[in-house]
Parts: structure tokens; sequence; C-alpha cells
């Protein structure tokens, strides 16, 4: 238990993946630290419900094999990730689309060879009529290019994502900034490429619906994070990532139940431990929270989202795959079979579809959700039954022009903020963000990291400076 005799060289306030992150970066250069979360478990935004044996996910975060955090961030080594292996499909003018993933399943480095394995992830894809689980296979085997001017779509598009999979950082970063939505046409691509699948891609990676407040570079930093490596979600929910980082951190290092009151440079006043010392302070909340922390920070806008989870007596579909409506039939942005992606997720024997509106839910969200649902599955869906509904009206911190894709971590000596709202607001931006915070900590104290190695990240250098 916490006492207020106790000292730690760095108290972290938060235990989400940017405080977590910065956590393991901190202990491992020898100084002693203490996360304080005033929840009753660690994760923040990314939890996971138990209902009736399913693991339902609060908010749903699409991830890529290529985030590099994911690879070098002590704890989430062994086998975290379930990969969409079916790739993604996309309902467009009535009919379905689907972009296959690279054969053999493991994600392509960033070298030449990228360029050919993305050209040929895109390959695989037949429009057809009908649910997914009658479309005579398209979903299970990849069709040669013919010259028709679907297959010249996917042959650009191929070609398109694996030139951004070599693309540098630094080059991504000097082109125009404007609104993703503006983007994609400019490129060399068809409109009828761009409104069919890359809308729609950006839009599900991004949790922005129509893209109109997301920066083009937050876009093609994502973009390029799908062609260099597979989507995927953690095994058994999103509570997994933080709890595998928590548990890796040495034994009391993060207490729960915490509430921090007030904070400063060298000490923070929690509600049930009274005053507790520091040499540093680390704010590792969502943006809003930090802000009260911290009068004077910028609070972003936010995009809202919510996430309805459904079982069904039989799976509408068996294949592992993530599929976006770009007809936007109904309120759903996209869908998955998650039993089929993740059977840890559901109890054996029994089917889980988890499905994610972007944006404000309207009032008939039920009906137009089953309604939506029946027609992307072409299945009836009236007897699914309804298992839990989160809305969470800041799920995602918008990144719109101008967007500075590392806003500072550093406040002044000995006082520092991360999250996913001063970085990109996906999980590699968080994990990213207590990366970067720890080491300026360590830069203040004068302690020498474990290992500074920023340049390996794909979206690593630092941007353009704001104000805080």
């Amino acid at each position: 238990m916490l006492n207020s005799a106790q000292h730690a060289d760095v108290i972290i306030v938060g235990a989400g993946l940017a405080g977590l992150s910065a956590a393991h970066q901190l202990v491992s250069a020898g100084l002693t630290v203490s996360v304080l979360e005033a929840a009753p478990r660690v994760g923040g935004r990314m939890g996971t419900e138990s209902v009736d044996g399913f693991r339902l996910d609060r908010m749903s975060q699409l991830l890529s094999t290529a985030y590099p955090e994911l690879r070098r961030t002590p704890g989430l080594d062994g086998d975290p990730l379930r990969v969409f292996r079916a790739g993604v499909a996309v309902h467009s003018d009535g009919r379905l689309h689907r972009m296959a993933p690279v054969r053999g399943g493991a994600p392509e480095p960033a070298s030449r060879s990228a360029v050919g394995a993305a050209r040929g992830a895109v390959g695989a894809s037949r429009g057809a009529r009908g649910p997914l689980n009658g479309m005579g296979g398209a979903f299970d085997r990849a069709r040669a290019l013919t010259s028709s001017p679907r297959s010249l779509d996917q042959a650009r598009l191929g070609e398109a994502l694996g030139r951004l999979a070599t693309t540098p950082t630094a080059r991504l970063l000097a082109r125009p900034e404007r609104p993703a939505a503006e983007t994609p046409t400019g490129r060399g691509l068809p409109p009828r490429t761009v409104n069919r699948f890359l809308r729609p891609l950006l839009s599900a990676l991004l949790g922005d619906p129509d893209l109109s407040s997301t920066s083009s570079r937050a876009a093609d930093l994502a973009l390029r994070g799908f062609a260099r490596g597979r989507l995927c979600v953690p095994a058994g929910g999103a509570v997994t990532l933080p709890e595998r980082l928590a548990a890796a951190l040495p034994p009391g290092t993060v207490q729960t139940g915490v509430h921090v009151k007030d904070a400063s440079i060298n000490r923070v006043v929690t509600a049930e431990h009274g005053e507790l010392a520091c040499r540093a302070l680390v704010v590792a909340t969502g943006a809003r929270a930090a802000a009260e922390l911290l009068p004077g920070l910028r609070v972003p806008g936010f995009h809202p989202m919510t996430v309805l989870h459904h079982t069904a007596p039989a799976p509408p579909s068996a294949d592992p795959v993530l599929l976006l409506d770009a007809d936007r039939t109904g309120p759903v942005s996209y869908t998955a079979v998650m039993s089929a992606v993740d059977p840890s997720r559901a109890p054996q024997g029994r089917v889980l579809v988890s499905s994610t509106v972007l944006g404000p839910p309207p009032d008939d969200l039920h009906a137009r959700v089953r309604g939506q649902l029946a027609g992307l599955y072409g299945t009836g869906t009236g007897d699914w039954e309804l298992l839990a509904v989160h809305h969470d009206p800041e799920a995602v911190p918008s990144m719109p022009v101008p967007h500075d894709l590392r806003r500072p971590v550093r406040l002044l000596a000995g006082l520092y903020v991360c999250g996913d709202h001063r970085d990109t607001s996906t999980v590699q931006g968080a994990l990213f963000s207590g990366r970067r915070a720890a080491h300026a900590v360590l830069g203040d104290l004068g302690v020498a990291a474990g290992h500074r190695d920023d340049a390996e990240a794909p979206d690593a250098p630092e941007g353009r400076r704001a104000a805080a």
C-alpha cells in the first residue's frame, strides 16, 4: 500500500498504454516508478468486459502488425495479436470487393520486396452479389488480374500501397498537409478505387467517419502501416495489451483505485493516501483529465464511437475478415465476426459479431444496425441477441489540419505529459508518446536510457512543434 512517506523517482498518473510504456522505459533505466490509476483496472479506454463468457471491447481500435512499438515494448512479446487472416472486404455498389492479405501471413518489411508484396496482396479481389458465405469461395482464393477496369484499379492500388510501404517518414511529412478526405484522388488512383476502398478503410483506421477533420499526414502514416503489415486485434480483447504491460513491471509498480486530486513537479496529492513525493511527474491520462490536472493544456476535439456486440444462432460468415460498408447503407462503418478472428472472445461454439459506428449514433440505432447487418451479411438478424452497446463520445482524439504529429511531452523540467493526444491517435501513437516522455525524463535527470532507438519507428522523427 502507498503511504505519505513513500518516495518514487517518477510518479506516472494513468495506467493506459502511454503510462505503462513510459514506466517500462524508466524502470529499465534503473529508476523507481509508481503508476497511479483511478480506475479499478488498467487500460484506460482499452477496456474489455466479460458477459456470459464473451469478451466485449468497450471501444474498437484496429492495429497493424507493422506497429514497431508492439514489437519492442517489453511485455508485448509472445502471441498477443489475432490478424484478419482473410483480409478486408468492402461492400460497395451492392457488391463485395475483397483485398486479400499477403500470402504466408507474415508482415512485410519496409524494403524493395514490399512493393511486390503489397501488389500481390491487392490482386485477390472479386466483386459479387450476395452474402459473405455464398460468394463461391471469393474470400478463400486469389484470382488472377485481368484487363477489366476493376482489376486495373486493383493493380493501381497495389502499386500505390507498395510505393507507400517504402516511403521514408521525412518524405511523407514533406507532403502538403490538407484534410485526409482530399488526398487520395491526387495520388494517381481513380475515384472509384478511392471511394470504394481507401476512404472506408481510412475512416476505420482513424475513427473519422468522413475524414474531414483528420490531417493527410496522419492518414498517410496509417495507410503505410496497413501496407506494411496486417490488420489485427489483441487476443482476448483490447485490455490484453495494458494487462500484459502491467504484469511485466516489478510487483507493486502499478496501483489501481488511487485518485490524484492535485499534481506538481515533485509531488501528487491523492484522495486515498495523501501526498506522495517524486523527482518527476508524468501525466498519462486522457486529454481532458490531463487538462484538469495541468491547467492550460489544450484539449483536442474528439470523434465519438459506438460499439455493438451481437451473438447469432449461426455464424453469418466463417471468414476472419474485416467488412467495411462504403455504401453507407446504415450507421455501421465496419463489422466482423470476431469469434472467427479471435475464438477466445466467445465461448466455444458461440458466435460474436462486433460492429462499430463512427460519429454520433442515430436515435433508432438498434433497428438500423440490424437492418444494415442483414444486408451486409446476407442473412436475417431478427434472432440475433444484443449482448452490449458501448458509446464513448471522446473515443478518438481528432487530428485536424494543421496537426503536430509530435506534440511536446516535456512541459518543463520535471513535468511531462503523454498519450495518443500528444502523438497520433492510435495504439502506436500512445505507446510511442510514452517512450518519448520517458526519454525526456531521463534526459532531465541525467540518466542514460537503456536504448534510444526512436529512429526505428516508421513515424518516429520529430514533427513541427506547437504550443502545448
